[in-house]
């Protein structure tokens, strides 16, 4: 299943804006992209439910820098160990980040997420 990127709302609004390393700490960027990671695992919930989930195959995380800001890896490390702490080794994922300059809504971090879901077969 694939979900789309994930921004960090609270109520429809967004929690933080500006770029990482600018208007946006490293810190505070770790615990947004946590958040968009938990928006991800919500979208699966509502369409087959987290019991259907076999694995995580692959995260992208795309972060809002500041010019000079090469940290990305961290700031996406607080999705990667949200989904290790919810599946445990099932958690455990490829994982592709990428600085960028801008991202819709002014967001500082966008999370994607592929897992593999199973599925009951009749017969």
């Amino acid at each position: 299943m694939y979900v789309a990127g994930q921004v960090p709302m609270e109520n429809g609004e967004l929690v933080a804006t500006g770029r990482v390393g600018a208007a946006v700490t490293p810190a505070d960027a770790k615990e947004l992209s946590k958040r968009c990671a938990l928006a991800a695992l919500a979208a699966v919930d509502s369409v087959v439910g987290l019991d259907s989930v076999v694995r995580v195959v692959k995260v992208t995380g795309y972060v809002a820098s500041a010019p000079g800001f090469t940290g990305q890896p961290g700031v996406v490390d607080g999705a990667s160990d949200l989904f290790v702490s919810v599946f445990g080794e099932a958690g455990r994922h490829a994982r592709s980040v990428v600085g960028v300059a801008d991202l819709p809504l002014g967001s500082p971090v966008e999370i994607e997420v592929v897992v593999e879901i199973g599925v009951e077969v009749s017969g």
